[in-house]
């Protein structure tokens, strides 16, 4: 196919990078070049950045009525759906990821901002009641001001809606970038914004490298707050960058999510959910259940009929209607795949299945790897700790459970967590001792635009979606209003 060459979106307009510096974009099923994009240096990143600040003092948006906003969001959702199609087939090019989970993402992205976009005039503030009843005392919810905004690779363009929506719906501008990847419909994204008539200066949409775009934006003092979705090391960068002019800063970081499966748990269901939660997305997302605890009384045989069904998984074209799962989204990826599983090796687990690259006739030019799972693993073992972002999974036994609870709330992670028991008293002892900030009971990767997503420990701060995100973009302004009459006295 042509090499497609695009443009950065900044202030309304189509820009080159300002030392004429380009990235290739490569598509993951095949090693081609697909796409080539502008990288962005500081300087790309500062004019951006200030094209946001002028488009917050002194253009329309903020003034604009919240019902307005709403309209510009709702239009934004229609315009993605009319679209879906195409921006569904980039997705899968340049991720790798199946075209029907694509189909999905592109859906799920028009469903968050029209979530926002109907959630826009129903943002409030207070009337609140103070000790003298002379006093009308006001909390106002006001936009934090401009925004940095940065995602990962593994979910473009739904990552720009969860990020983009909850934004602009409470009048905020917004400099978004994304992974230098995975640009494509990010960028495909600031055409419908365009289209639909958000005022200039509203959406910015840069490419550029996070040591160097994204670390100009956490540093950038007229920067006002910074959203971050990727993985715990860089966020605890983004956080001391931030610092310099006391910046609010939201991080969805890394996970290492376990799934406790329980002797009485509906045995099929428990099986299928667990393939889910591990092989959906190539394992690259941050709430995989990659870790799992089995009871022993059914450990075996749920590690054969678990094995036995991901060496079904249909791994190949991703643009192939009936692929179950595609390649993975980088060769810097895979290699990082590839070496957790020689380690889990060296450590002592043992493989049930996969543990290989795919690269066999047509797939010898991809990024393939199989679904894999470990049995025999130690929870101090490095595969069972550290973030693979991969179809790689990690079994272990456990006897009670207060033994599996322990041993799922052994890490530093605490993005997501589940359970499969037939046991409801079992269900609710258990998330509440499991310390993530996502529980799930019998299923996996279930997600909703009305529902906080975030975790706990290091996998980051405050929370997306619902009405939740709403306070990740607001500030509170206190107004009180005297209504007493005469002089105050304070001398007599």
């Amino acid at each position: 196919m042509a090499i497609k060459n695009y443009k950065m979106f900044v202030d309304g307009k189509w820009v080159s990078s300002g030392k004429g510096e380009s990235w290739s974009v490569i598509n993951p099923a095949n090693g081609e070049v697909i796409a080539k994009v502008p990288l962005a240096d500081e300087d790309d990143t500062r004019a951006a950045v200030m094209a946001a600040r002028r488009a917050f003092d002194k253009g329309p948006w903020r003034k604009m009525s919240q019902v307005e906003r709403g309209k510009l969001l709702l239009a934004l959702a229609r315009a993605i759906r009319q679209n879906a199609e195409k921006l569904s087939k980039l997705e899968t090019l340049n991720t790798g990821k199946p075209i029907r989970e694509s189909r999905a993402d592109i859906s799920d992205a028009a469903d968050c901002f029209e979530f926002y976009g109907g959630l826009a005039d129903k943002i409030n503030g207070d009337v609140v009641p103070v000790p003298d009843p002379n006093i009308f005392a006001m909390v106002l919810r006001e936009p934090v001001g401009v925004v940095g905004q940065i995602i990962p690779w593994n979910y473009p363009l739904l990552m720009a809606a969860w990020k983009l929506g909850p934004a602009l719906a409470t009048g905020n501008c917004c400099v978004l970038k994304p992974a230098e990847i995975t640009p494509l419909t990010a960028l495909e994204l600031a055409k419908l914004v365009q289209e639909v008539g958000f005022p200039d200066g509203v959406v910015n949409i840069i490419n550029g490298l996070g040591p160097v775009a994204g670390m100009e934006l956490a540093r950038n003092e007229s920067v006002d707050k910074i959203a971050f979705t990727g993985s715990t090391e860089v966020g605890k960068q983004l956080m001391i960058a931030a610092a310099g002019n006391v910046k609010r800063i939201s991080l969805e970081l890394g996970g290492k999510s376990p799934m406790i499966v329980f002797e009485d748990a509906d045995f099929p269901l428990a099986v299928d959910w667990v393939q889910f939660g591990i092989f959906v997305n190539q394992g690259e997302v941050c709430s995989a259940t990659s870790r799992l605890y089995v009871h022993n009384k059914i450990h075996d045989r749920f590690v054969h009929e678990l094995s036995r069904k991901a060496k079904k998984v249909r791994v190949g074209n991703p643009l192939d209607e009936s692929t179950e799962m595609g390649p993975i989204a980088s060769e810097k990826q895979l290699n990082k795949v590839m070496h957790y599983v020689e380690l889990g090796k060296k450590e002592g687990a043992e493989i049930a299945c996969g543990g290989r690259r795919l690269d066999k006739g047509d797939l010898n030019k991809g990024f393939y790897f199989s679904p894999t799972v470990f049995t025999n693993v130690k929870n101090n073992m490095k595969i069972a700790q550290d973030e693979i972002f991969g179809p790689v999974l990690t079994v272990t036994k456990f006897r009670e459970e207060e033994e599996a609870v322990e041993l799922a709330n052994q890490t530093r992670y605490g993005l997501a967590a589940g359970v499969f028991t037939r046991d409801i008293n079992r269900a609710f002892r258990i998330t509440k001792e499991l310390r993530a900030g996502i529980l799930w009971v019998n299923s996996s990767q279930p997600c909703f635009n009305q529902l906080p997503w975030g975790g706990y420990k290091q996998s980051g701060i405050g929370r997306e979606l619902g009405k939740y995100a709403i306070e990740e973009y607001t500030q509170l302004k206190q107004v009180t209003i005297n209504l007493n009459e005469g002089p105050l006295g304070w001398y007599s």
